[in-house]
């Protein structure tokens, strides 16, 4: 099928919530994916922080393979190994001793907020239900999520909102103070905000919430849906900050493409969610466990995450030299390899205009809101192809910056 064709029957049988780029991936291998008409691109987007081993690892690929020819489902009326497994390992590699397991990141959350309300209740009066969220943070897409959120882009439209949301300035240690009380159930947050410009979290900002949450009897939920599994260099965002939450969302990358989420929590808070209270009839799911084994055990390596630390100052370094030249970036921020552009002056609110230009030089990229543009490349991503894929970017940028007019000169900096 042509790309022209594919697009119009897309257009003729997708509900209408997005709108695709005009290149469609049909192979992809490493850190590199071609199209329908085999135009190769180097892939610094990663399926929005997903394929953090890039496309089709070979060990990932056999583990679904030897899975496949296992067993597929059983439904949750019944124990599988694989999320056995997986369950064991996740709480081997962190503060948790429970896993429930889901397949997105919205139900990830879901079963984080439903577990904080009921344990609100368990453990304190009626009133105890609130749930203070930062404004502009991003938590997924299901009615719950979207209203915890604080975008009100993503909530208008649906009716009436969730109630008992408070929302504070994101990094605003006084806000927070002002909001938790003892009707709070829980704070969620996020260790970097990175669908709103990745916009890493203050360290002292992180300590206190986890303080406030002590004092008030309240969960700290991290929701670590693009943070967790080594992206920043860490094996979770919260070994990173060095705060401990209470329950803790993943998705994304822990089954590296394949549907997975996992909500990890502690053994005391676990016991709130008794049988019948919650569930998902394709949460741990054989096949995607067996994969997210694989990946763990892949993810979690000395070597690994040290090379996420070494590819940072180098991919830093390198976007910090390129906006220079060109005068598009004003700022590179982020930690590890969850990195946001900020764009200079004239270049404000093109973020799109440039995810776009990139792809025409064959350089996939990600924008964060309309003033940043994000990199979230595979974690072992070869130094070579990610040179490869700065040049093309840089032919990208300086593509667009000689169609403005009055080009400026600016010094980047590091925002962290």
């Amino acid at each position: 099928m042509t790309k022209a064709d594919s697009l119009a029957l897309y257009g003729q049988v997708m509900v209408p919530n997005y709108a695709p780029v005009s290149v469609i991936p049909v192979r992809g291998q490493g850190a590199r994916l071609w199209d329908q008409a085999g135009t190769e691109y180097i892939d610094f987007a990663g399926g929005v922080a997903v394929n953090a081993l890039g496309h089709c690892h070979p060990l990932l690929v056999d583990a679904l393979i030897e899975q496949g020819h296992r067993l597929w489902h059983a439904s949750n009326v019944f124990a599988n190994e694989p999320a056995i497994r997986l369950a064991h390992a996740l709480t081997q590699a962190t503060f948790a001793d429970r896993v429930f397991f889901a397949n997105s990141g919205a139900e990830a959350n879901e079963a984080a907020f439903k577990l904080a309300r009921r344990y609100g209740l368990n453990t304190g009066d009626d009133d105890k239900y609130e749930i203070v969220a930062a404004l502009n943070s991003f938590h997924g897409r299901s009615l719950f999520t979207v209203c915890v959120a604080g975008q009100s882009k993503y909530s208008d439209g649906f009716g009436p909102l969730v109630s008992g949301i408070r929302h504070v300035p994101f990094n605003d240690i006084a806000a927070l103070e002002a909001v938790v009380s003892s009707r709070t159930c829980a704070v969620v947050l996020e260790p970097i905000q990175g669908e709103s410009g990745v916009t890493p979290a203050h360290r002292a900002y992180l300590e206190r919430a986890r303080e406030l949450c002590d004092r008030h009897g309240a969960l700290l939920i991290f929701d670590e849906v693009q943070t967790g599994m080594g992206r920043l260099g860490t094996l979770f965002a919260y070994e990173y900050f060095g705060v401990v939450p209470d329950v803790m969302t993943l998705a994304k990358a822990i089954g590296c493409g394949f549907p997975l989420a996992a909500m990890l929590t502690t053994d005391a808070v676990a016991q709130h969610l008794g049988v019948g209270s919650h569930g998902s009839t394709f949460g741990g799911n054989p096949l995607a466990c067996a994969v997210g084994e694989a990946a763990l055990r892949l993810i979690n390596q000395p070597d690994v995450l040290r090379g996420v630390e070494e590819r940072h100052a180098r991919l830093t370094s390198a976007l910090r030299e390129i906006g220079q030249r060109h005068g598009v970036f004003e700022a590179v921020r982020g930690i590890g390899l969850l990195l946001g552009c900020v764009l200079a002056g004239p270049w404000k609110g093109r973020a799109r205009d440039v995810m776009n230009r990139c792809l025409e030089h064959g350089v996939m990229v990600l924008q964060a809101g309309t003033d940043v543009v994000r990199l979230a490349p595979s974690l072992v991503i070869d130094p070579a192809e990610m040179d490869e894929g700065l040049q093309r970017m840089e032919a990208a940028l300086k593509s667009l910056a000689s169609e403005q007019p009055h080009p400026i000169e600016t010094t980047i900096g590091e925002s962290v």
